[in-house]
């Protein structure tokens, strides 16, 4: 009897844990299809590239343009060069496993979201080629695994965030044919970034020198 009721006990145990489980990934699942399914609202697509974004599926991995692992967390949003204009959004920070956010050549405007310092797991952050304006974030200096920064060719000004060269794994930053202003950061991870790939900023001053960084002003 003692040997039945244990077993029992620990068949319990096990569907517990797998229901847990099972839940977790649902709750994951939901509210990073919730934030991509804001980007979907906030975006006019004549090309229904995001037709397949529907908010009443169990996850987004099944989307087109989604890439997610084997936990069915949100790792890839690509969606460059996809003819889509409208605005980013702030839930897109809410994508904590993102690695990868390509949503280069549209017509997308507006400001980038601070919230995308949230994105801790994030390695590649492509917006080149869209109508963004305002500041580059701060908050981007957050992202301690990013490698590819590319932000060229939108209408961004203010300075260059001096919080993006303590990133030790940046290794490709662009942000020519802008108007950013002030003075191109020259320490850590930008020691080695090529000055053409800060071209074409009409109100961006030469490299820092030493002691006379104009660190974080509005310019």
């Amino acid at each position: 009897m003692v040997e039945i009721n244990n077993s029992i006990l620990s068949l319990a145990i096990t569907i517990i844990a797998v229901i847990t489980s099972w839940s977790s990934t649902i709750v994951w699942a939901n509210s990073e299809g919730d934030a991509l399914y804001a980007l979907r609202r906030s975006l006019y697509d004549p090309d229904n590239v995001l037709q397949s974004w529907d908010p009443n599926l169990v996850n987004p991995c099944t989307w087109f343009h989604i890439t997610c692992n084997q936990d069915n967390q949100v790792t890839r949003v690509d969606l460059g060069n996809s003819n889509l204009s409208g605005h980013l959004v702030p839930d897109l920070g809410k994508l904590e496993h993102l690695q990868y956010l390509e949503l280069y050549k549209n017509n997308i405007q507006g400001s980038i979201p601070v919230e995308l310092g949230n994105l801790k797991s994030l390695i590649s952050l492509d917006l080149y080629n869209n109508n963004l304006t305002g500041f580059i974030p701060h908050s981007l200096g957050k992202l301690k695994f990013l490698v590819f920064l590319r932000l060229n060719d939108n209408h961004l000004t203010g300075p260059i965030p001096r919080s993006l060269a303590g990133i030790s794994s940046l290794k490709v930053v662009d942000v020519s044919n802008n108007d950013l202003c002030g003075t191109i950061p020259t320490s850590g991870s930008f020691e080695h970034i090529p000055l053409n790939n800060f071209g074409n900023n009409p109100r961006l001053e030469g490299p820092e020198l030493q002691g006379l960084a104009s660190y974080d002003t509005n310019c």
